[in-house]
């Protein structure tokens, strides 16, 4: 399991409180969707330790399309309610998954992935797409990661036309 000194308690958290504060500079300006999320993704990537993916996936046409991601190549389209992705949006809730391997119908777009986080952006009543992190460590998301990942989406929705993004009329 991990286990990173480096990243517990109080640093993590600095470490989350600096990136949204980053995220605000970057994302609060600019009123282009497609920017807002490519560089949520690369901070996020770039920011955060022991990561080898971020990315988004948008809800087009009950599926999940890859969006703006960091990271190797991805699975282009997830199937409602398939995979940690699709789960998360059907369910409509946060999956923390300490061990991907023990997921049942996990998506292995990259064998290197151990470990995995999606939080859903559900806003007007609709699940619009998923925020998905994945780690080559078991156990590397926390209930930490979650909360301030739950507050990244949540400022995400001040600053993203989900309409725009998702294609939806």
């Amino acid at each position: 399991m991990y286990n990173n000194a480096s990243w517990a308690g109080t640093t993590a958290q600095a470490i989350y409180e600096t990136l949204l504060e980053q995220l605000e500079a970057l994302v609060a300006p600019e009123s282009d969707w497609l920017a807002n999320l490519s560089n949520t993704a690369a901070v996020i990537y770039n920011t955060l330790p022991d990561l080898n993916w971020a990315g988004f996936y948008l809800h087009k046409q009950e599926e999940l399309v890859l969006g703006p991601f960091q990271g190797k190549p991805a699975c282009v389209r997830i199937r409602w309610g398939n995979g940690v992705c699709g789960t998360a949006a059907a369910q409509r809730k946060t999956m923390v998954v300490p061990d991907v391997h023990l997921f049942p119908g996990h998506i292995a777009c990259d064998p290197a992935s151990n470990s995995e986080i999606v939080v859903p952006i559900i806003g007007d009543g609709r699940v619009w797409g998923v925020l998905d992190l994945d780690s080559p460590f078991k156990g590397r998301f926390s209930s930490l990661d979650q909360e301030f990942l739950e507050r990244l989406v949540g400022f995400l929705h001040g600053h993203v036309d989900w309409q725009a993004a998702c294609g939806a009329t």
